[in-house]
């Protein structure tokens, strides 16, 4: 069986069995190495020694913030973030308090001098909040930081609770950029997920943020859910482009019933293989017909958007929030389970409420595991980003800059590449390492060559399909 797929008006061929060959556990690396390597004997002492060494870098690297709002009314059954259900909205009150405690922590151990270029509030879901709170909590946290003129500040919002009254304080308070949480408009999708939104309410909501003046629009569907078919997901994809977001995020459904118990509800009704991929394939043929450039992996945006020109310059970065422009900063996080990434440690905060409380109540920062990375932690890190966000790697870039030879330290990574490249993915040339159009469809896997973590083997799945 063979699949044609046109993407910018190149026609690729994807049989069976390369879909069956490539469609496989892997990671999505926002962080390299992936958490499952992250080691629980790294604390608070750890993530302190982390940012003491961030304050003596030279040249001084910028700040993105990142705060976790893990609150939601219902659980949607897809869903793999860490959030709390619960409908009663005072429980922001203690949250809140345990919050601030950790801004004021964590302010005290930064140089505050570092402006903040990039600000972003995920969840769960932000729209939990009510106006009032919004503002409360923004201007607690700007109070303490310097935020650059053109920091980029964002927020994830739920159409479902979201309200005039919130957008409009955002928008007052600074933030410029919103991300619209969709999915999926078919009904029956919706239904079989829990949750309903329709599309008379998201446009609505998507109307209302252009009419405040929000910079960007970003707007996130997931192909691979429960009862989709090519056709329904299409239906959905035309009515988002009818809206005209500047950005897309269309991830992979994440079928992890293993992690995320409630997902086995509806097992038997999730498209795999050929079927999955004919519904990724409806997307992204629509989103690149209607002049969205495929950046990569799981993202679309308009030719003249920022993310583009970062692919063009090679200046696009990947981080836990997926592709950004704001590359070289470190990323300093807060709530229960945020993680920071800085320069050379991640370091994440308990997932659990009671446990987040509880650390904080004893007067100590809220870390639950991390890693310090090594230098060759460091250097694959580099070079698996650098496929990830450019397509391409430079073997002279990476040589100079961490004092190897490219082609002895990564001799069995390139044998390996062999087989992608005689399978169409890559091209291997004496001075570079490129991905082919029919390779970013699979990019994952290319990076996956590099991850030397892959290589010992596993006693349970870690992670979903590659597609």
């Amino acid at each position: 069986m063979q699949l044609d797929i046109k993407i910018q008006g190149e026609i690729l061929n994807v049989t069976q069995e390369l879909l069956d060959r490539y469609n496989v556990a892997g990671p999505r690396y926002t962080s390299y190495p992936t958490a499952p390597e992250w080691v629980d004997s790294f604390g608070a002492a750890d993530l302190e020694e982390a940012l003491n060494r961030s304050n003596q870098a030279s040249p001084a690297r910028p700040l993105s913030l990142y705060t976790h709002l893990p609150f939601c009314e219902s659980l949607c059954l897809y869903c793999g973030c860490n959030v709390v259900i619960n409908r009663n909205h005072d429980v922001v009150i203690p949250y809140f308090e345990k919050l601030k405690w950790e801004i004021d922590r964590l302010a005290r151990s930064l140089d505050l001098s570092r402006p903040v270029v990039q600000f972003h509030w995920g969840g769960g879901s932000p729209t939990f909040l009510n106006a009032e709170q919004v503002e409360e909590l923004f201007s607690y946290t700007r109070k303490h930081f310097t935020f650059a003129q053109d920091a980029e500040i964002g927020v994830e919002i739920d159409p479902r609770t979201t309200n005039e009254a919130q957008l409009t304080t955002m928008r007052h308070m600074g933030f410029n950029r919103v991300s619209i949480g969709i999915q999926d408009f078919n009904p029956e999708v919706q239904k079989i997920v829990r949750r309903i939104q329709p599309y008379e309410m998201t446009k609505e909501v998507f109307d209302l943020c252009r009419a405040l003046g929000f910079e960007s629009i970003n707007v996130d569907l997931i192909y691979g859910l429960p009862l989709q078919t090519p056709e329904s997901f299409l239906e959905s994809v035309e009515k988002v482009i009818g809206m005209g977001p500047d950005r897309v995020a269309m991830f992979s459904y994440a079928h992890v019933p293993w992690l995320k118990k409630q997902q086995g509800s509806f097992a038997r009704h999730v498209p795999q293989g050929m079927e999955k991929f004919r519904i990724f394939r409806a997307g992204i043929e629509r989103f690149t017909a209607a002049g969205y450039v495929y950046i990569g992996m799981d993202h679309f945006a308009r030719p003249e958007d920022e993310l583009c020109l970062a692919q063009k310059n090679r200046t696009l970065h990947r981080n836990f929030q997926g592709y950004t422009t704001k590359a070289g900063a470190d990323l300093i996080a807060f709530g229960v389970s945020s993680i920071s990434d800085i320069d050379r440690s991640y370091a994440q905060n308990q997932r659990g409420l009671n446990e987040y409380y509880a650390a904080i109540e004893a007067g100590r920062l809220p870390v639950m595991r991390g890693v310090h990375l090594n230098d060759d932690d460091v250097l694959r890190r580099a070079v698996i980003s650098r496929l990830l966000c450019h397509c391409v790697i430079h073997k002279r870039e990476i040589e100079s800059e961490f004092g190897i030879r490219f082609d002895e330290y990564f001799s069995d990574e390139l044998v390996r590449l062999q087989a992608l490249e005689k399978d169409g993915l890559v091209i291997l040339d004496p001075d570079t390492i490129s991905v082919t159009p029919l390779g970013r469809i699979f990019i994952r896997n290319a990076g996956m060559v590099f991850d030397r973590y892959l290589q010992v083997p596993r006693t349970k799945p870690l992670f979903s399909k590659t597609l």
